[in-house]
């Protein structure tokens, strides 16, 4: 399978433009043979929705807004970000998945952070669900932005079955001096690097560029295989599409060359967590 990265910069809250802009990206990876695309979180929206985020969510499986982008999913399977609203009118920050003209499933994020530049819980519910979906190309989970940074999803999704984890994001640029790379680069790399060798799995990163309400996103989106290997990485501050070839027998061999992953003992890691919730609910306060 040949997947396709789209490192783009949204409009603020102007849906239709941005699937127009997500149309255009899925054209030119299907013109280059890509099967799978990726856009950044909230890709349809914008990120800083805070008050306006209940006038732009949607249902994506009722939507006709997404018309467009569903019969474009006829021909490649779309990953992309939006605002979701739920049964119960609340409001997910969202990883959705479109394939044969189709919404398939979302993620909806667990840890919107509020700390630091961050409120997205004055704004977005928590999901409280991480698995992995059946696709065409095998299993798979999504994963959005903080997500990423609690190393209990990605191994939940792995546990679950996920050879491929697809974290999409948009990352601010935090300035760093001393460095002689990128630091906001270098750090996430070294988390999707750690992540995809234990779990021999592939991982997908495809973060956001541009400027929006004062706030800098640096891009650098990548490709990472089952032994840790950076394959395919984008620009920094730019729009950017790449493209890397997924391999499940590369999963295979990961695993069977280091069986770390194969030899994981689920059992013990539900013993032992079950044990430190008990023993952290039965102790007094003061003691």
């Amino acid at each position: 399978m040949k997947v396709a990265v789209a490192q783009i910069e949204c409009v603020l809250g102007d849906l239709s433009r941005n699937i127009e802009k997500h149309i255009h990206y899925c054209e030119e990876a299907i013109k280059n043979k890509a099967e799978l695309i990726v856009f950044p979180e909230l890709s349809l929206t914008g990120y800083s929705l805070k008050d306006i985020n209940t006038d732009i969510a949607i249902v994506p499986g009722s939507s006709k807004l997404l018309a467009k982008l569903k019969q474009v999913s006829k021909k490649i399977d779309i990953v992309c970000g939006l605002a979701e609203e739920g049964e119960k009118y609340d409001i997910f920050n969202s990883a959705a998945y479109f394939s044969d003209g189709e919404f398939k499933f979302t993620h909806k994020k667990v840890y919107p952070p509020t700390y630091g530049l961050f409120e997205e819980m004055r704004y977005f519910s928590r999901g409280k669900d991480c698995r992995a979906h059946e696709t065409k190309f095998g299993k798979l989970a999504l994963l959005v932005c903080e997500d990423l940074w609690h190393i209990s999803l990605p191994y939940i999704a792995a546990m679950d079955g996920a050879k491929i984890i697809i974290g999409i994001a948009a990352s601010p640029t935090k300035l760093a001096t001393g460095s002689e790379t990128f630091a906001n680069y270098d750090v996430n790399t070294q988390q999707h690097r750690t992540f995809a060798r234990l779990l021999s799995s592939y991982m997908i990163f495809s973060n956001r560029v541009g400027y929006e309400d004062g706030v800098n996103f640096w891009g650098g989106s990548e490709v990472v295989d089952p032994f840790g290997t950076v394959i395919a990485v984008a620009k920094i501050f730019e729009e950017d599409m790449i493209y890397a070839d997924i391999d499940m027998s590369e999963v295979k061999r990961a695993r069977q060359q280091a069986r770390h992953f194969l030899d994981e003992n689920i059992d013990i890691t539900l013993k032992n967590l079950e044990r430190i919730e008990s023993e952290s609910k039965s102790k007094v306060p003061g003691q």
